[in-house]
């Protein structure tokens, strides 16, 4: 199941970021955007990313989720060797522990911060592609993008110190400031971050599907629009599915009450917007 990191989108305040700059840029390289590069999504960056949606056939709504994402595509100046050095990462989404090695030899491990199971990290083989420092709120000290094509996705420092060790990013690697410093310093552009677990990341529901986390995270965001009072529980059922429909309907969605990868990302785009949520 795909899925986007985070939704960039015009809000109040505006959202900042280093996945806000990496849009300016490729929009900038498009020739869609010609404003300053400051990683801030403001009207003139709403406007350039309708006016990119528009000519590539996407709903021009302004917002950057995985569609958009996937057409933005990855700055191909950004396609770099491995790095000489020999240093890699290994990110276990389970033990949640980064591990830098260089060549064979683990040099060190981190504990870290991966994504919920709603917006799971994505397993695989990528490589940095971006480094910034200071990126500030909730990226932290250090941001290092990693070259999944339809999100921004990165190791990150935080502004959620607690969060380390837990299942609680949208998709993102958060580490400890001091401990994404020092990774920063060593790592070159380029260094590869293979990513492994078992992600479940949803199935597509119907009625009579069996019970799952999957069918309570529906019923949970349905709840949180208002579109289901139900039991929150994991039992995809004709209540449940009536109440998709309904959600269905209102978001021009086929409405026909099963979740497919159209209906996940119009509940995770709704909620966010709903909550307001802007953390990476």
């Amino acid at each position: 199941m795909r899925m986007s990191s985070r939704y960039l989108r015009l809000l109040d305040p505006y959202m900042e970021g280093p996945d806000v700059m990496h849009v300016q840029e490729r929009l900038t390289s498009l020739g869609f955007y010609e404003d300053e590069i400051d990683g801030v999504y403001d009207e003139n960056l709403f406007e350039a990313v309708r006016s990119f949606q528009a000519d590539f056939g996407l709903s021009p709504d302004g917002i950057v989720g995985p569609d958009t994402w996937n057409a933005i595509g990855l700055d191909p100046e950004r396609r770099y060797p491995i790095p000489p050095e020999g240093y890699s990462i290994e990110i276990d989404l389970e033990r949640k522990i980064l591990t830098l090695k260089q060549f064979t030899e683990t040099l060190e491990t981190y504990p870290v911060a991966v994504g919920k199971p709603s917006t799971p990290t994505p397993v695989g083989d990528w490589q940095i592609i971006q480094k910034t420092t200071n990126p500030g709120g909730p990226f932290g000290t250090r941001w290092m993008r990693i070259n999944v094509p339809w999100g921004g996705y990165g190791i990150h420092g935080t502004d959620a110190p607690e969060s380390i060790g837990t299942a609680a990013s949208r998709g993102c690697v958060r580490m400890f400031n001091e401990d994404v410093n020092e990774l920063y310093d060593i790592v070159p552009l380029g260094t590869p971050v293979k990513i492994i677990g078992d992600v479940f990341t949803g199935r597509v529901l119907s009625e009579g599907v069996e019970p799952g986390p999957d069918v309570f995270e529906v019923k949970t965001t349905l709840t949180e629009l208002g579109y289901y009072d139900g039991e929150i529980d994991g039992i995809y059922d004709e209540e449940i599915a009536e109440a998709v429909t309904s959600f269905q309907r209102d978001f021009n969605i086929v409405a026909d009450g099963v979740v497919g990868v159209e209906t996940y990302n119009e509940l995770q785009l709704a909620r966010d917007q709903y909550l307001e949520v802007r953390e990476p």
